[in-house]
C-alpha cells in the first residue's frame, strides 16, 4: 500500500492493530454514547451510499448498513489488516452486504459516488490532513456531506489524560509531541478543523462540542486494563515489562474509582461532532 502515512500503516498493522481488533467489543461498549450521538448527528437516510473511513472492526459500517436499507450501500475503508479481517468476519456472520477496502483514504483514487463520508475517530491520523481531506472530498457527489467525530483536547478527556499524567514518572522518557501530529488529539482545535475543511473545498462547516462520558467497564480494574490496552498510556507503556506495568496498574486504579457509577466506570469525554458539504 503506497502511502505518505507509512508510520500509521506500520503501527495499525502491528501489535497495536491486533490489540485493537481483540478489544473491539469492549471499545464499542466504551464508545456507546458517542456512537449514538454521531449517528443521530449524521442522520443517515434510506438509499444513501456511505463511505466509512477508518472503519476498524466494522461496527459503524454494519450499523449504517441497516440504516440505509436495501437500496443503500456502505463501504468501509481502513489501513489495518487485523481490523479489516474482523470487519469482514462480522459482516459474513451477519450476512451483511458491506464492502471493505484495505486502503489509505488520503490517497485512494475515489470516484464521486458517495452521498456521505462518515467516520468515528478515523480521520485524525493523516500525515497531511489538508491533502487527505481534499482527496476524500473527491468521493462525494455534489452536495454530499462529510460527518465525523474527533476528540477535543487531551486535558478535557480525563479517561486518557488522568492515567497518563499519573503514571508519567513510571514511563520511559516521553519526547515532546507536536499537538498537530497524527494521533487521537490532532483535531482538538475547532479552528484547525475549520481551516482544514475550508482549505479542502468544503462548505457549510459545522463543529459542535459534545461533553459526554466513556464507559471503561464494570470495575476500576477493568478501566485500568483498558487504559493499558488502548489510548496514549497504552502506547507509551507498550515496551515495559510486567513489573513496570504492575506498578502503573497500582498507581492509576484509584483514579478510576472516583468515576464509579451504577453503570460502571464512566470518566468524562469531550469530542467534536463535525459536518460539512461538498
Amino acid at each position: 500500500m503506497n502511502s505518505p502515512n507509512a508510520q500509521q500503516i506500520e503501527y495499525w498493522n502491528g501489535p497495536a492493530g491486533e490489540r485493537w481488533a481483540k478489544a473491539q467489543d469492549r471499545i464499542d461498549h466504551h464508545l456507546g454514547l458517542i456512537t449514538e450521538a454521531l449517528l443521530a448527528f449524521a442522520a443517515p437516510k434510506e438509499g444513501e451510499r456511505i463511505l466509512d473511513i477508518g472503519c476498524g472492526g466494522g461496527t459503524t459500517a454494519l450499523i449504517l448498513r441497516e440504516r440505509v436499507g436495501p437500496d443503500g450501500t456502505v463501504t468501509g475503508i481502513d489501513i489495518s489488516a487485523p481490523n479489516l479481517a474482523l470487519a469482514r468476519a462480522r459482516a459474513h456472520a451477519g450476512m451483511a452486504d458491506v464492502t471493505f477496502l484495505a486502503a489509505d483514504a488520503a490517497v485512494y483514487e475515489f470516484e464521486a459516488v458517495f452521498d456521505v463520508v462518515f467516520s468515528r475517530f478515523g480521520v485524525m491520523f493523516f500525515d497531511d490532513p489538508p491533502i487527505a481531506f481534499a482527496n476524500i472530498r473527491k468521493a462525494l457527489v455534489k452536495s454530499g456531506r462529510v460527518v465525523f467525530v474527533c476528540w477535543r483536547t487531551f486535558r478535557e478527556n480525563d479517561w486518557a489524560f488522568a492515567p497518563y499524567q499519573s503514571a508519567l514518572d513510571l514511563l520511559p522518557p516521553q519526547e515532546p509531541t507536536d499537538p498537530h501530529a497524527p494521533g487521537p488529539f490532532a483535531f482538538a482545535e475547532e479552528a484547525r478543523i475549520r481551516s482544514i475543511l475550508d482549505g479542502a473545498g468544503f462548505r457549510e462547516i459545522v463543529v459542535k462540542p459534545l461533553d459526554t462520558t466513556v464507559n471503561l467497564g464494570a470495575t476500576a480494574e477493568d478501566a485500568v486494563t483498558e487504559a493499558l490496552t488502548i489510548g496514549p498510556l497504552a502506547r507509551a507503556a507498550a515496551e515495559l515489562d510486567d513489573a513496570a506495568r504492575k506498578s502503573i496498574r497500582a498507581r492509576i486504579k484509584p483514579l478510576f474509582d472516583r468515576y464509579r457509577t451504577p453503570y460502571g466506570i464512566t470518566p468524562p469525554a469531550a469530542v467534536w461532532l463535525v459536518s460539512a458539504r461538498n
